[in-house]
């Protein structure tokens, strides 16, 4: 059988990723003043105006929503997999030091208080990730920082107009639409007029140094991961288990109810003033003027209303209902950071799950021994070091299945994609599989978006390590599905159901597998477009529609599955208590 790879195109991004991955290979830092140009003629789709002279906001935007705001006072950004990297690099034990997140991007990171930053990596996509992410918000900011050198832009920053005319003179005098300003208050918060004033003040000159990353060091780290949730639920390691790569929200308010018993509350903080627009939204919801899902609507906001201030006492009543539904929620320790859930799904409140879960004979999972992994999704490569792990070590691996966002190249935002071809670029392989959905199955969950079934999917190297030439080539070969997971997951599932590593530049058949596969993405870009990419912000409350749209349908093979097997088998009681 023959094939087109897509490759045309990547030369330039190629010679990027070498370039970065040869000069990390030092022992000495790394000054990403010399990445710069490498980075700039990729020609990145996010990063389209790297050359121009005026800042390219949407790619500053979308770094600074992924890199912590310390960043402004960091000078040397220091990778690494473990605690004790750190340590024998002299740098001391970094967890002692102060935590720091970025917005958008699940990252351990800590700083030093001074200008050093420590960052866990699990694998070779987080340097893909960091390393452009870092030389892009470095070229950027040079270059507001050149225009806002003078006396007036200082003086304005001094003692700032925060009005609609104070902020048009400021963006005037930096060469940014203040349109793009307000965006960057809503990323930075109370620290927008500091950040500023940093800017106009310091050059940055960022160095980044990696201790280590060899693929034992990746495993290691896989292996304490998935160790700390082996203590904490030994029983996975003798009961099946369903796989989920997804989010840690919306299979549990699905499977517990929580939202839909806690309305009261939930609609109570909505009607405070600052939530006008989804005050509307309920009302227009219980009108039936717009198609949105009052469940959706109620899980959405349970999350803003848990991060409020004086959320803690709902938030510990919601821990109890998990309790009780066999739901236990498993933190990651020292580099992943991967939330991991267990739902013992015996223990299942049938009454209480979500009402489009429902099913005649639900009630037969008491008598289920099965479990549900549930994780939080990895970045990339992370993905195959995850899966390979918890399959070699649980009792049984009865299904994989995975959701997460993607770009589109022929839809639109909210619709949601089945593939069932994955071209992998870390390996070169195209895997052709069964995808246990189709659009006829999510036809009913999904509001506002298409489902577009029997589609072709890339995973990708990294989000800037594309460009509009390489999606073209893409485009033009029917690939129309751009993630990072799903192809390293694939290689994983080979290595699952046959007897030796996965292939590379091959065209890989994976039909007749001894467990099931499924796997949804929701479109949450469109590089295509002549819009604005992903920095300009998130997919808010209509992204909750395709994402429970395909948690629901994850749900209910798993549930479907199970009961099933349990009118057929009969489990030993015994058995299954000795397994607890």
């Amino acid at each position: 059988m023959d094939r087109t790879v897509p490759r045309t195109g990547s030369e330039d991004i190629e010679l990027y990723i070498r370039t970065y991955y040869s000069l990390l290979r030092s022992s000495a830092e790394v000054r990403i003043r010399t990445l710069e140009e490498a980075h700039a003629r990729m020609g990145s789709s996010l990063h389209p105006d790297a050359r121009g002279l005026a800042p390219d906001m949407s790619a500053f935007i979308y770094c600074s929503l992924r890199l912590p705001a310390c960043l402004a006072q960091t000078e040397r950004v220091i990778l690494g997999q473990s605690r004790d990297q750190f340590i024998q690099a002299g740098l001391g034990d970094v967890e002692r030091w102060k935590p720091v997140e970025a917005p958008a991007r699940r990252r351990v990171t800590f700083f030093d208080g001074d200008s050093t930053l420590a960052i866990y990596i699990a694998s070779r996509t987080d340097i893909d990730d960091i390393i452009p992410l870092l030389t892009a918000y470095q070229i950027e900011w040079n270059k507001m920082h050149a225009r806002m050198r003078g006396e007036q832009v200082r003086a304005f920053l001094r003692e700032p107009v925060d009005t609609l005319e104070g902020m048009a003179a400021l963006g005037a005098g930096m060469g940014v639409a203040p349109e793009d300003l307000e965006r960057l208050r809503v990323v930075w918060r109370e620290e927008f007029w500091p950040m500023l004033r940093q800017i106009a003040s310091v050059e940055m000159g960022l160095a980044v140094r990696l201790l280590a990353g060899t693929m034992n060091d990746y495993r290691r780290a896989t292996i304490r991961w998935f160790d700390h949730v082996l203590e904490t639920f030994p029983a996975l390691t003798t009961r099946p288990v369903y796989f989920v790569s997804g989010n840690t929200h919306s299979l549990v308010n699905l499977l517990t109810g929580f939202a839909l018993r806690h309305q009261d509350e939930i609609l109570a903080f909505v009607a405070q003033v600052g939530h006008e627009d989804l005050q509307q939204e309920w009302i227009e919801i219980e009108a039936r003027s717009v198609p949105s899902s009052r469940e959706n609507f109620l899980y959405y906001a349970l999350k803003k209303l848990l991060a409020s201030p004086g959320g803690e006492t709902l938030a510990g009543i919601r821990a109890e209902a998990e309790q009780v539904s066999g739901i236990l929620r498993i933190p990651s320790e020292h580099g992943f950071d991967i939330q991991a859930q267990v739902v013992d799904l015996r223990s299942l409140r049938a009454d209480w799950v979500d009402p489009r879960l429902q099913r005649e004979n639900l009630g037969r999972l008491t008598g289920s021994d099965a479990l549900l992994l549930n994780i939080d999704y990895p970045l990339g490569m992370a993905a195959y070091l995850v899966l390979t792990e918890v399959a070699a070590r649980v009792g049984e691996l009865r299904g994989v299945y995975l959701m997460g966002k993607a770009a589109t190249l022929n839809g639109v935002i909210g619709d949601v994609m089945i593939p069932t071809v994955v071209h992998d670029e870390h390996s070169q392989n195209t895997y052709l599989f069964q995808n246990v959905f189709t659009a006829e199955s999510m036809a009913d969950d999904l509001t506002y978006g298409t489902v577009l079934d029997n589609q072709k999917g890339v995973s990708v190297r990294g989000t800037f390590l594309q460009t509009p030439r390489y999606m073209d080539v893409f485009y033009r070969e029917g690939y129309t599905d751009i993630e990072m997971e799903a192809g390293p997951y694939l290689s994983a599932i080979y290595e699952i159901s046959r007897p030796k590593r996965h292939p590379d530049n091959e065209i890989v058949n994976l039909y007749g597998l001894p467990f099931d596969l499924g796997i949804l993405h929701y479109a949450s870009d469109t590089p295509l477009s002549k819009g604005r990419n992903l920095g300009s912000g998130s997919l808010s409350y209509f992204g909750m529609d395709p994402t429970y749209a395909t948690a629901l349908a994850i749900l209910k093979r798993i549930l479907g599955q199970e009961v099933g097997r349990t009118a057929t088998d009969r489990v030993d009681p015994t058995v299954v208590a000795r397994s607890r």
